[in-house]
């Protein structure tokens, strides 16, 4: 592997990412293309450079500047040539100030690379304006002692997928970077298995339907995802597993990973879910904090060792005592 400065690409994750509680630090590497680097794009041949990191973070550096290919900044298109000087800088990862808590959390696996915990309902995965305290980040700062993942150019602790506040359920969590680049890889590949079980309002026009509609920001509210042509690709399949009295229990099964996407999908059949006032109507018939939606089942490859993991979370109370309610009346 070509040595970069002096500095492998090893020892640039440790000084990089941080994972060892060191001081994060602006980085700058500069090499020469070698013959195995000729006619290849300049993204394909920084993801080999530097495996630890991400492709989509290489992509963002490109984008902002980061990359210079004799002194020039370019696209992630350019082809090298053969003496190209390349100059990679790694700017130093955003701060977020945030406070450990010591916040009760339903752990159901952990390792010294990740962790899987099964989210309440109402929990915040990430600190924001108006919700700064008692999230799912404040709570893993404080049981991990700190010791989680610190990646891709923005320090966000662990954090490798999220679902939203108002859905409960499984989230895998990553404390070491090799463990962070792996699942981000599994998840950008939509090899990660991931079922919800949730409420829909009425019937689905059949019991398996599958919904392939890319998804993107509203343009009428920017605060809501929307099913539009120029957005990302976006898919869900889902299945009615049972009938009850105007609404029905169904399963989903992610392919992708958008934000909003099932609440979106189930929107664009006629079919919101149970409790969801963004996409469904703005009042329900009974008395909830949200959408009932629960991540039940999740799955991949552990990023370390390579062991297929499963991980089941049954339904909460919360959840339970809706479909009592339903199936009463039904």
């Amino acid at each position: 592997m070509t040595e970069i400065n002096n500095v492998s690409p090893a020892d640039l994750e440790q000084s990089f990412s941080g994972s060892d509680g060191t001081e994060l630090n602006e980085h700058v590497s500069a090499f020469s293309a070698d013959s195995g680097m000729i006619g290849k794009r300049i993204d394909k041949v920084l993801s080999e450079t530097f495996p630890e990191i991400s492709r989509s973070y290489l992509q963002q550096l490109i984008e902002e500047n980061h990359v210079l290919v004799d002194g020039k900044s370019v696209k992630p298109s350019l082809k090298l040539k053969e003496g190209n000087q390349i100059e990679v800088t790694f700017p130093e990862p955003e701060p977020l100030d945030v406070t450990p808590e010591d916040i009760p959390l339903d752990i159901r696996y952990e390792d010294d690379d990740l962790l899987i915990v099964n989210k309440p309902q109402g929990m915040v995965v990430h600190p924001a304006a108006g919700n700064e305290h008692g999230t799912l980040v404040n709570a893993l700062l404080y049981h991990c002692s700190g010791k989680l993942s610190a990646i891709n150019g923005v320090e966000r602790p662990g954090i490798v997928h999220r679902i939203d506040k108002d859905t409960s359920g499984l989230l895998v969590c990553a404390k070491s970077d090799a463990a962070h680049k792996g699942l981000s890889e599994q998840f950008a590949v939509h090899s990660i298995t991931r079922v919800y079980t949730a409420v829909c309002y009425g019937h689905l026009p059949s019991e398996e339907i599958t919904v392939d509609k890319a998804i993107g920001r509203s343009k009428d509210d920017r605060k809501k995802m929307a099913c539009r042509p120029d957005g990302k690709r976006a898919v869900t399949h889902f299945k009615e597993i049972e009938q009850l009295k105007g609404y029905s229990v169904i399963e989903c099964r992610l392919e992708t990973g958008r934000t909003h996407q099932i609440r979106v999908h189930a929107a664009s059949l006629g079919h919101p879910l149970l409790g969801d006032t963004v996409y469904g109507p703005a009042k329900t018939p009974f008395s909830m904090a949200g959408q009932t939606l629960h991540a039940g089942i999740l799955g991949f490859r552990h990023p370390v060792t390579g062991e297929d993991m499963l991980f089941q979370s049954e339904l909460p109370p919360y959840f339970e005592k809706i479909l009592t309610r339903l199936r009463q009346e039904n």
